[in-house]
């Protein structure tokens, strides 16, 4: 199993909660087959999770589900 990917071609996106003041902001990618990639948008060179999407996408159904959408 690799343990890392390459996400050059990534096209990321800051999260629609993000409050544009510098603050605690997470950035994903839904451009790449098969896989989400996640990074904290003030470390952009810094490490970054990587999820399969299906995982991802039953991560947010579940977040949504709490939050009432």
């Amino acid at each position: 199993m690799p343990t890392t990917r390459d996400v050059s071609a990534a096209v990321w996106r800051k999260s629609s909660y993000s409050n544009g003041d510098g603050g605690d902001c997470v950035e994903v990618a839904d451009n790449l087959p098969g896989i989400v990639p996640v990074r904290d948008s003030k470390d952009p060179d810094g490490p970054t999770l990587i999820f399969p999407s299906d995982s991802w996408s039953t991560f947010i159904a579940s977040l949504k589900k709490k939050a009432g959408m």
